[in-house]
């Protein structure tokens, strides 16, 4: 279970990550948000290696391709993600997000060479439908078609990282995975940061660090998830995101559940429960 319970466990991080973000996207923009995000990040890998010399393993990498291209598309989900939660309800961004299960499992099939058994196309169909029956009553009242795209593109960008995180589970410690997105989006958002820059009270200084502390554990939490597991056993469990997009919406922004979304969650949960039992009983 070590594999589905830290991606569990980052996708709640990464879910706590998108609520804050949402507070305060009405007074920060995606470049000052991120260049926060990305400095606390790299504070706390290097701190850290103060007091530890070469704590979270070596820096240097013999894959310094792809942990570029993997910098370059958490860069891109970043703001994407930003932009569309800034539009949109967390459960309706996540209704496109929920497209990443499939995705991941397509890449994992064409680019990793991995087989992908077919409990696990069965499950992540039975999930998904969960997901749609929880959000048609939200659909069908019409979305903002800009955070939509906003969201399919941070999705792509996230299935990206994860067929990466993948192909790198060779590779020992966290201190690249953190410090190499960190050093591009530090120098990506840092020239738009002046330019919109907007001087954070104390109370939203916090906030801001503390994105940068949530995206850095939920960065760990994912690669370990994928050094575990193959991505056909962890894909289902992506789907847990959704009673967590409905409570994150009831608790901060006072948008109660209705009964369909809580009947949709069921049924994501039942598809996680039995696709584990699945796996575990081949």
């Amino acid at each position: 279970m070590r594999g589905p319970f830290y991606l569990m466990l980052g996708i709640f991080l990464f879910g706590m990550l998108d609520a804050n973000s949402k507070l305060l996207s009405g007074r920060y923009g995606a470049a000052e948000a991120l260049f926060f995000r990305h400095a606390v990040l790299l504070a706390l890998v290097f701190g850290a290696r103060l007091f530890v010399p070469g704590a979270g393993g070596p820096l240097l990498t013999r894959h310094p391709g792809l942990h570029l291209l993997r910098a370059v598309c958490m860069l891109g989900a970043g703001v994407l993600f930003f932009h569309a939660f800034r539009l949109l309800p967390l459960a309706d961004g996540y209704t496109v997000f929920f497209t990443s299960p499939f995705l991941i499992l397509a890449m994992s099939r064409l680019v990793l060479k991995e087989a992908v058994p077919p409990a696990a196309w069965g499950w992540c169909a039975l999930a998904f439908g969960g997901v749609m029956l929880g959000l048609a009553p939200q659909l069908a009242g019409g979305a903002n078609l800009l955070g939509v795209a906003s969201a399919l593109g941070g999705t792509i960008s996230y299935a990206l990282v994860v067929i990466i995180n993948r192909r790198l589970r060779s590779e020992a410690g966290f201190a690249r995975l953190m410090v190499w997105p960190g050093l591009v989006g530090l120098l990506a958002t840092a020239p738009f940061m002046v330019v919109e820059w907007n001087w954070p009270p104390p109370g939203d200084l916090a906030a801001l660090s503390l994105n940068g502390v949530l995206a850095g554990a939920a960065t760990v939490a994912l690669a370990t998830a994928f050094r575990h597991a193959p991505p056909s056993r962890l894909a289902p469990f992506e789907f847990i995101a959704l009673p967590m997009s409905l409570g994150f919406d009831w608790l901060l922004f006072g948008k109660p559940p209705e009964a369909m979304l809580v009947l949709g969650g069921a049924v994501v949960v039942a598809a996680c429960v039995m696709s584990e039992r699945a796996v575990r009983g081949r």
